[in-house]
């Protein structure tokens, strides 16, 4: 399906239905997708490798939630090949403003070194673009916000299609009725994203246990 234009109401019923939009630089056109698999993210069996513990134990990183979004979605369209225009940029950023669309930043002193960003629609949480501008930095981001969005109760994080990077992190296919079913369940949760939560967390590294599905 193509659209040339979106807006704040086309992506959340887009979002509410399965559907997710791409920019297609090479004929210009905006690309709504409903992929068959989809990726999906379960919260409790997120795998987190021991160098990634590493990383996240030697990095004096900081972590924030909704702090510098605009940032993020900048940083998240600097590649040759992007899916994310100005339209989507500005589009977002009124989600944001909205309070559906969401951003987890990663700081190393006062320098916005890696993050993320996506939309809440109830229980999900749909993934739409990380960056790094500091070894492991998006994996850092990445770990945080599934500690942040398990301690709010989502349900799942929608990763789209699966690729290497996100597989090594514990990303898996499910068929799209399958999906619509978790996503149908995640809808009927109501809001459930609370900045506020991340005032719990001290450290990362003492919540791997909740995401891995380790506690005892």
């Amino acid at each position: 399906m193509t659209m040339q234009n979106i807006t704040t109401e086309s992506l959340l019923y887009a979002y509410s239905h399965g559907y997710f939009p791409m920019w297609n630089q090479y004929d210009n056109t905006m690309e709504w997708h409903n992929p068959n698999p989809r990726a999906i993210f379960m919260l409790n069996s997120i795998k987190v490798s021991k160098s990634l513990r590493q990383s996240l134990r030697r990095n004096s990183f900081f972590y924030t939630v909704d702090s510098a979004f605009s940032e993020v979605i900048h940083a998240c369209a600097e590649r040759p090949d992007c899916w994310i225009n100005e339209e989507i940029i500005e589009q977002y950023s009124l989600l944001h403003e909205m309070g559906h669309a969401h951003s987890f930043e990663v700081w190393n002193n006062d320098t916005l070194v890696g993050g993320l960003y996506g939309v809440a629609v109830g229980g999900a949480f749909c993934g739409e673009s990380m960056f790094s501008k500091q070894t492991d930095a998006s994996k850092c981001a990445f770990i945080y916000s599934c500690i942040f969005l398990s301690l709010c109760h989502f349900h799942f994080i929608d990763s789209q299609y699966l690729n290497h990077h996100t597989q090594s992190l514990g990303a898996f296919d499910i068929e799209r009725e399958q999906y619509f079913t978790l996503l149908e369940q995640a809808k009927s949760a109501g809001k459930l994203f609370q900045k506020d939560i991340a005032m719990c967390i001290s450290h990362p590294l003492d919540y791997i246990p909740l995401i891995t599905g380790d506690i005892q």
